[in-house]
């Protein structure tokens, strides 16, 4: 028990934190829709999708087959079917919130033991940031081959620079976050 517990408190890998939150492909990285809780011992992100797609063919089926659609006619069927749908969709947008919240918690305390001073949910938002520029020089370590501690180094210099092109911005973040 204690060993699972010891095992729990260790950080995961900085390969591992962005193989959730990216897919690889030919040495460049893209942010995934779906993180994957994969490599975290979680449900990988294949599933999460196949749970998505699945959603509205049960709909399909469970209001189109021909018991339902002879009590119900064509046009409640119809009815039924874009109501339900639109709850399908909610349901959807539901569970990618909760899966990627779910992600950003488990490794958010990982990522900040390699770059304490840099916010996750910051790099990885696609608005105007200070490290904007995130995937870009993660592309170019990749395309290095950099790993482990290299590439924990070659990181942490890019988000020095990128604090540094962007001092504005990081200075407007710094007094906001002192006003809460």
């Amino acid at each position: 028990m204690q060993e699972e517990h010891q095992a729990l408190k260790e950080p995961y890998s900085l390969e591992i934190i962005l193989s959730t939150i990216t897919t690889q492909k030919n040495n460049t990285a893209k942010k995934r829709l779906i993180f994957d809780q994969g490599p975290l011992s979680g449900i990988a992100s294949k599933w999460v999708i196949l749970f998505i797609l699945s959603l509205p063919i049960m709909l399909y089926a469970g209001i189109f087959n021909p018991v339902m659609f002879e009590i119900l006619g064509i046009a409640q069927a119809i009815i039924f079917f874009v109501v339900f749908l639109s709850m399908v969709m909610i349901i959807i947008v539901v569970s990618v919130f909760i899966n990627n919240n779910k992600v950003l918690r488990e490794v958010s305390s990982s990522w900040n033991t390699y770059f304490p001073n840099v916010d996750l949910k910051l790099a990885l938002s696609s608005s105007a940031t200070p490290y904007k520029d995130f995937f870009k020089h993660y592309n170019t370590a990749l395309s290095k081959n950099l790993s482990g501690q290299t590439l924990q180094e070659e990181l942490a210099e890019n988000f020095a620079t990128m604090e540094v092109e962007n001092q504005a911005l990081m200075n407007a973040i710094r007094a906001n976050e002192n006003k809460r």
